[in-house]
């Protein structure tokens, strides 16, 4: 059973010099890491495609240093020098600039194949894209924790997980929904106004914003910049964003907080 979103799926020790940033999942109030700075190197030469690849590194912040594994779902396109990527163990989507941060060191792809797998029930995991769920974890404490949110799509390359977000934690997450559904964890709730696209009329031109550079106010009265990233295409109001201080995904409904 799983634990609440923003918790570890794994207890491993080899992690003990990350620090509580890091080690975020679902933190609903400390969405900002101000050790999280922008480092970046310049390398020049040309990069082989390692989306769909098993990876590893170290992930070196401060005098701690980590060794990562996990699977690179995506490059964004908007910024080529992006990578979305899952950790083995972690249930977030992370942001990385994987040969540019000086933080991560000794990247190398690794032999391990991903095990091919396919979905079990398409017609059900087609009709659960776009719609709100509550999805329900088991607490340390043992009675069950129900969290609300919305399904946004299949993940690339681990074809039977889907990307996911809560209103808790506007994060981008990744679970094997279908098989929560079956075990009675998920709940798809009816369709409202709020939990279905806008509808449009034929032909009509919706303006994209992936591409374009946001600013945020903290609760601080501090702000942050990033860029968005990607449209849902669920849900097109719904974007993705990066945030230049942060290696998490956001996800916003941009006409509703326009």
């Amino acid at each position: 059973m799983k634990s609440p979103p923003g918790h570890r799926d794994t207890a491993d020790a080899g992690h003990a010099g990350v620090s509580a940033n890091m080690m975020k999942k679902k933190n609903p109030h400390k969405k900002h890491k101000s050790s999280l700075g922008p480092t970046t190197k310049v390398l020049s030469q040309p990069r082989r495609n390692i989306v769909g690849c098993r990876i590893q590194h170290i992930w070196k912040e401060g005098a701690g240093h980590v060794v990562w594994k996990g699977t690179v779902l995506d490059q964004v396109p908007v910024n080529p020098s992006l990578y979305l990527i899952k950790y083995d163990g972690f249930d977030c989507v992370y942001g990385l600039e994987l040969h540019k941060d000086e933080r991560v060191q000794g990247l190398e792809v690794l032999p391990d194949r991903l095990a091919k797998s396919r979905l079990t029930d398409v017609s059900l995991a087609d009709a659960m894209i776009g719609k709100a769920v509550e999805h329900m974890f088991e607490t340390e404490e043992g009675p069950k924790e129900e969290w609300r949110g919305m399904v946004l799509a299949r993940a690339p390359i681990m074809t039977t997980w889907f990307y996911i977000t809560y209103e808790k934690d506007p994060v981008l997450y990744m679970y094997q929904l279908l098989d929560d559904y079956k075990e009675g964890d998920l709940r798809i709730m009816p369709d409202s106004n709020d939990a279905v696209p806008t509808e449009r009329e034929p032909g009509e031109v919706v303006d994209s914003l992936v591409g374009k550079q946001v600013e945020y106010a903290k609760e601080d009265g501090g702000k942050r910049t990033g860029m968005v990233i990607h449209q849902v295409e669920a849900k097109p109001s719904v974007y993705f964003i990066k945030f230049d201080d942060d290696f998490l995904i956001y996800v916003y409904d941009l006409v509703k907080t326009s």
